[in-house]
């Protein structure tokens, strides 16, 4: 995913995930409160191998279309290679992910001054994560609280702890205090976000686990209308949080981090869940939520995958009942266990991504299918952009209500069909 704030500030080019997104917004802020009004900011990914050549071509289109611009470049794939990013002659400044979030590293006289290039620090050193409240990124309509940060989990493909570090949580009381905040001044929804969320308040006094927050946060801010959790890893699911998703503020739909579909794999992963633990979960959360939806991340390609390996992932997205799939191609990160261990050719690995892709598809048409002929209600995002409770993406035939353009609006919504990529609906007067 790539995003470009507006042009009345600061460039910020988004790499990756929904947590680089909401901290891009900070960093935006933070340049634009210090008058740093032309520097482009380039946020990277490093999750995958092509996330971090994308965001090497990011760099070098950004300075093309920037002639004389400073670039500034931040995010996981920039902790965790900065050397690399050093050497190319676009960038002026490496910031590490630690210091990107604070106000004083945007100050001009700082961030360009001198000539050290490579401003990165030892991330897992790191032991705080502090609250940033940021509000206006989708209007009305959603909202976002970074709750957690880092991961203590050691997956074999995974470098991301690397770039994040050690997994922080940020104190409940802060959390409702932001929650309450964005409430207050108007937002429907409000997102939960972090690296590993389910992880939260492992490192706080009394070891509070992620169920806890969230039903804090509905007692005690019975104004919020819409509470989303985003991606989880499914073996931390509590039971509170499960028995949270009953409420019905708490939105029907979970990302589950799953990785794979066959036992052996998820062993040489590292994972600490097994298969059937995923599929009991997901029975578990339609009988306490019957309108859930479910999105997962599988990887194709997995080193030592064999054909029935990678079947038992392409099973596991109907025995799991996913509406949506995130596919991933397998691409060794240097220094994880994973690059270490036998490889698959990279055609067959390209080949079973497609296989996995095109079930995710109809797996999301099957989604779309339950929902045609229905009335339901719909979160306007803007203009004629809308989302069911379930995430489900809507394209309005019209806007809704009063044209008014702005997002935050719940509009009744009768489906009419789909795209293959979203539903299409008509607003009911």
């Amino acid at each position: 995913m790539a995003d470009t704030a507006p042009p009345s500030g600061p460039t910020v080019i988004t790499l990756g995930c929904r947590l680089n997104t909401y901290e891009s917004e900070v960093m935006r802020r933070h340049a634009q409160a210090a008058g740093l009004q032309d520097a482009v900011i380039v946020n990277t990914c490093a999750v995958t191998s092509e996330a971090v050549r994308g965001a090497r071509q990011a760099i070098r289109r950004a300075a093309r279309e920037n002639p004389g611009a400073a670039i500034v470049v931040t995010g996981c794939a920039a902790q965790t290679d900065p050397e690399a990013f050093a050497a190319m002659p676009e960038v002026t400044r490496i910031i590490g992910n630690h210091d990107k979030m604070k106000a004083e590293t945007w100050q001009p006289a700082d961030l360009l001054g001198g000539e050290e290039k490579v401003r990165v620090n030892d991330i897992m050193s790191v032991r705080e994560t502090a609250a940033h409240l940021i509000d206006g990124m989708e209007g009305r309509a959603r909202a976002y609280v970074q709750v957690q940060n880092g991961c203590d989990h050691r997956c074999t493909f995974c470098i991301i702890p690397y770039g994040r570090g050690n997994s922080r949580s940020v104190p409940a009381g802060e959390v409702v205090g932001q929650v309450r905040a964005l409430a207050a001044s108007g937002h429907y929804e409000v997102v939960l976000t972090g690296v590993d969320l389910t992880s939260w308040g492992a490192d706080l006094p009394g070891t509070p686990q992620l169920g806890n927050l969230v039903q804090r946060i509905l007692k005690l801010v019975p104004e919020l209308r819409a509470l989303r959790i985003s991606s989880i890893d499914a073996i931390e699911m509590d039971d509170a949080l499960i028995e949270a998703l009953a409420d019905p503020r708490v939105a029907p739909y979970l990302h589950l981090s799953l990785q794979h579909g066959d036992n052996l794999i998820l062993k040489r992963m590292k994972r600490r869940h097994s298969r059937d633990q995923a599929i009991q979960l997901t029975e578990r959360l339609r009988a306490m939520r019957p309108d859930i939806a479910l999105g997962a991340d599988i990887i194709a390609g997995f080193p030592t995958e064999t054909e029935a390996h990678f079947e038992n992932s392409l099973r596991l997205i109907d025995e799991c009942g996913l509406s949506f799939l995130h596919a991933f191609p397998y691409s060794p990160r240097p220094g994880t266990p994973a690059a270490k261990m036998p490889q698959l050719a990279k055609p067959l690995i390209k080949e079973r991504a497609a296989r996995l892709r095109a079930a995710g598809d109809a797996a999301l048409i099957r989604h779309f299918d339950r929902h045609l002929g229905g009335v339901r209600d719909a979160l306007v995002e803007r203009d004629t952009a809308a989302r069911l409770s379930d995430f489900t993406q809507v394209k309005l035939s019209r806007k809704a209500g009063d044209g008014a353009q702005e997002g935050g609006r719940i509009a009744r919504v009768r489906i009419t069909g789909h795209d293959g990529k979203q539903l299409l609906g008509d607003p009911i007067s």
